[in-house]
């Protein structure tokens, strides 16, 4: 395979509706191993449109060159009581993908 599958997590703020469901907002990503590019994403958002809107916003960037210019699109775009957990999990999520390359380049 081409791609790995990694995970952010941040806690959710009360009165959301997602709150009832899940404690934490996850996102999860499809990443390309070589260039880092975001193949595809998706959220613990309770509604399939947030998904899809924090989906779009993710989809095409490359973890390679840092997380500031998807965070700022969080802010930018999503208006949301979830922006902030939305940035903290992505921000986790880069945590992840750096790991990821440590780890792979002590193999």
């Amino acid at each position: 395979m081409n791609t790995f599958f990694i995970a952010g997590y941040s806690r959710l703020p009360s009165g959301m509706a997602a709150k009832n469901m899940y404690e934490t907002l996850t996102i999860t990503a499809e990443v390309d191993k070589k260039y880092g590019v975001i193949v595809s994403a998706t959220c613990t958002l309770a509604t399939e449109h947030a998904r899809l809107f924090v989906e779009q916003l993710l989809r095409g960037y490359s973890l390679q060159d840092g997380i500031d210019d998807p965070a700022m699109k969080i802010r930018e775009h999503y208006f949301g009581k979830a922006s902030n957990a939305i940035e903290s999990a992505l921000k986790d999520l880069y945590k992840q993908y750096e790991k990821y390359k440590t780890d792979c380049a002590e193999k």
